[in-house]
């Protein structure tokens, strides 16, 4: 039973960022609301270029070529590159984000909820991007839980084969037209309502400019002191207007990514573009539900763009070759080097995980799923998660440092204070609380520049997490991953000369 004092998530957020319009706060809801919802206002509305972010996710994995782990890899040609992962994000105007999240919130998750419960078997099956109550009432699931579950029926079937797909490219290859009839079919309508038709086109037809390029102002940076004016007359904005951005003479680019020769994808990042991947995915998922789930009683659940299937050893080839044929219906792609399969089997009494590769069984394998690396016997945190932890916390650690040396300089002084907490609630366990944080926001109000304090939440830290994931999955062996992490945390802040580190 659900329980009604769950916080459901709200279509309106108050976002911070700087863009080409106003920002817009909580007080302005109401009016916000009287606009989005409005179906000939958002007909009519001119949407506005996106920001482009590109977020560098360095991978560490171990490289036959340079025989060790590195970011660093090497290609066909001999030459080393870096396999980092550039994550294209995609910022909207404040106005522009509140349209595509009332359209997502409000109309097309609650069809598209609806179209899944009319199918058991199917709402099961899709667990990303969705509020999903757990079975206590009292949170909804995450990653942990349905991870978890995945895990529970290779234990509670033994012997079984597993799995794991990975489709290439995901966003940047969405096919618009298919994107387009599926939205329409969850709507009931046989072509899109004009309003959704302007969402659709802001969303396939778009137009971007680089976040790196806002710092080509006066002297090679951003025009601060621009920005402060505008600020000083109530304008949170990059620019005047949009005549203003078009005499900056900023490089504006249209979406050109292709895919069979067609235009395709949509932007990641908008308050959107989770709710279309999954409506993009519907007629794989269903056609998935009927040829593997209820005719061969497989397993099957996707996050995403990560998909899982659980089968009997026997129905390895033919579940693969479903897959293939069901995923290139809806003009998408597997991605053949990330797709992996894995056999799960008692030896001596313990449940193990034996990889598949070139028709041979490697043992001491493990299942990689959102975030885990499950082993049949034990379940473990990634350690690529448990990697980037680590370095996040020494390069923290080592930027504090940087800045004492700077106030060091500036001041003339040898004293080096490092203020300890906000790292030690950041990175051990004394962060594992959530507690209120106080923190203050400029504001205009009254023709002036004000400062407004309040108090924000703060959730916990990756120890916090690991801490829950342990208790939720019943692994103790994922609170031993992270022992030491105290012990780390201190030797490494012992490297710098600070006055108050012991």
């Amino acid at each position: 039973m659900q329980n009604s004092s769950l916080n459901k998530k709200d279509w309106f957020k108050d976002r911070g960022y700087l863009h080409l319009t106003n920002r817009i706060n909580k007080v302005d809801k109401t009016n916000v609301l009287h606009y989005v919802s409005n179906f000939k206002k958002v007909q009519n509305h001119r949407f506005s270029p996106f920001i482009l972010k590109q977020t560098n996710d360095r991978r560490y994995k171990f490289s036959k070529d340079l025989n060790r782990r590195s970011h660093k890899a090497v290609n066909d040609k001999g030459e080393i590159i870096t396999n980092s992962k550039m994550r294209p994000i995609m910022y909207s105007t404040h106005i522009d984000s509140h349209i595509y999240s009332y359209y997502s919130h409000k109309i097309i998750q609650p069809n598209y909820e609806n179209y899944l419960k009319t199918d058991k078997a199917l709402n099961d099956c899709i667990t990303a991007y969705r509020q999903i109550v757990n079975d206590d009432g009292i949170r909804f699931k995450y990653n942990v839980d349905f991870a978890k579950e995945v895990f529970e029926v290779i234990k509670q079937k033994e012997n079984c084969a597993v799995l794991a797909f990975d489709i290439k490219n995901f966003f940047p290859t969405l096919n618009h037209l298919q994107l387009k009839k599926i939205w329409s079919k969850i709507l009931g309508t046989k072509s899109l309502p004009k309003d959704h038709y302007a969402v659709f086109k802001s969303i396939t037809n778009y137009s971007y400019f680089y976040y790196d390029d806002l710092r080509v102002g006066v002297n090679g940076n951003l025009n601060e002191k621009k920005i402060a004016n505008l600020k000083n007359q109530g304008k949170f904005q990059l620019f005047e207007n949009y005549q203003d951005f078009k005499d900056s003479e900023i490089q504006v680019y249209k979406n050109q990514k292709k895919k069979d020769g067609v235009i395709s994808g949509i932007p990641q990042g908008l308050p959107i573009s989770a709710m279309l991947a999954n409506l993009y995915m519907l007629p794989f998922d269903e056609n998935i539900v009927q040829k593997l789930v209820k005719s061969k009683d497989c397993y099957y659940r996707r996050y995403s763009d990560d998909l899982v299937v659980i089968c009997d050893v026997e129905d390895i080839d033919e579940t693969q070759k479903i897959i293939k044929e069901e995923i290139e219906k809806i003009k998408l792609t597997i991605s053949t080097d990330k797709t992996e399969k894995f056999i799960f089997k008692r030896v001596d009494n313990k449940l193990e995980c034996f990889k598949i590769k070139n028709d041979k069984l490697i043992s001491n394998s493990y299942l990689q799923y959102l975030g885990f690396d499950f082993y049949g016997y034990k379940t473990l945190i990634k350690s690529a998660n448990v990697s980037r932890f680590y370095r996040e916390m020494k390069e923290s650690i080592a930027m504090k440092a940087k800045r004492v040396d700077k106030i060091q300089s500036k001041c003339l002084t040898n004293d080096a204070i490092i203020f300890k907490r906000k790292i030690y609630r950041l990175y051990s366990f004394r962060g594992i609380k959530s507690r209120e944080l106080p923190g203050s926001k400029v504001v205009y109000l009254k023709g002036k520049l004000i400062k407004k304090d309040f108090t924000r939440k703060y959730r916990g830290n990756f120890i916090k997490y690991a801490y829950r994931a342990s208790d939720i999955m019943e692994a103790p062996e994922i609170r031993r991953q992270l022992r030491r992490h105290m012990i780390i945390l201190k030797r490494y802040m012992n490297k710098f000369n600070f006055d108050n580190i012991p």
